[in-house]
């Protein structure tokens, strides 16, 4: 991390000239459960703490600000602000791919300077897509595909406002007559079907910022029943992901008041359409089957 003025109070030995992002990597498991949500969004996120305020950041990291001082607190910064400078020093410092202010490689933006929230919010989701593609690797997509494929039967789990992109995901792969189950809640119905994770099974967990305990338990009992394991997460430093064999990451960057879901939907668009390209012909057959029942 980039050493601060002699206004900064952050001691220069622990971490010295180490990227902050890299440093609260290396700390992550000493912080508290809420000053891993701040963690974990500045890891994500870094160009949203370099410019946001600390109430801000703590709204979009579902805590308080008081938590998100404490969490400078505990890097060894004197407050929040110092905190922000060493975001701002890394995020100028990232290659200009990797973090370009438009996201989209230097062409023209989609709306013009004053763009009303409405273009802000398409334009966020637009450089989220952008965003997501850049950092999914081709070979963890390709383990991704080649899971679904050879699964006995595959079990996703998304509870609250991954509920929704579960059951999307589950109806993709029904078209493709594949077996697939969801969890979404703690209903008998639905620990009956964890009942039955075994070696053959492939466990999904979704979750967006900080998974819901019902997919932190799903995927715990998967790696414990060996059973093959993926986490689709917007969050790299997130259980889910630490617990799975597989991960997809997605950005969910938004000025709206809820994290965007655009690029999670073409994650599960793009992974049910891998599958249905390794048999595009068989597919077909089993697609117009379904639509004609």
């Amino acid at each position: 991390m980039k050493q601060g003025s002699s206004s900064t109070a952050a001691p220069a030995a622990p971490h010295g000239h180490q990227a902050l992002s890299g440093y609260i990597r290396t700390r992550f498991d000493d912080f508290s459960r809420s000053q891993k949500d701040v963690a974990q969004y500045i890891v994500d996120h870094l160009d949203e703490a370099a410019f946001q305020t600390a109430e801000e950041l703590a709204r979009r990291a579902n805590t308080s600000s008081s938590t998100v001082v404490r969490f400078s607190q505990a890097l060894g910064f004197e407050g929040f602000p110092e905190l922000q400078q060493a975001a701002r020093d890394e995020y100028r410092r990232r290659p200009p791919g990797q973090a370009a202010e438009n996201g989209n490689g230097g062409a023209a933006p989609l709306f013009s300077l004053d763009h009303t929230e409405f273009e802000s919010a398409l334009a966020s989701d637009h450089v989220n897509v952008e965003d997501t593609a850049h950092k999914l690797s081709r070979s963890e997509v390709e383990a991704a595909i080649d899971a679904i494929v050879s699964a006995e039967k595959v079990l996703i789990a998304g509870a609250d406002q991954m509920a929704f992109f579960a059951s999307y995901l589950r109806h993709l792969l029904m078209l493709l007559d594949l077996r697939a189950e969801i969890v979404a809640s703690p209903s008998q119905e639905a620990l009956g079907r964890l009942s039955r994770i075994d070696e053959q099974t492939l466990v999904i967990g979704m979750s967006a910022g900080r998974p819901h305990p019902l997919i932190t338990r799903t995927m715990k009992l998967a790696r414990h029943r060996k059973a093959t394991t993926m986490a689709i997460t917007d969050a790299t430093l997130s259980e889910v992901a630490r617990l799975a064999r597989i991960r997809l990451y997605y950005s969910s960057n938004t000025p709206a008041f809820v994290r965007s879901h655009t690029a999670l939907l073409s994650i599960i668009q793009a992974l049910a359409y891998g599958v249905y390209s390794r048999d595009a012909q068989s597919y077909d057959v089993r697609i117009k089957a379904f639509r004609l029942k």
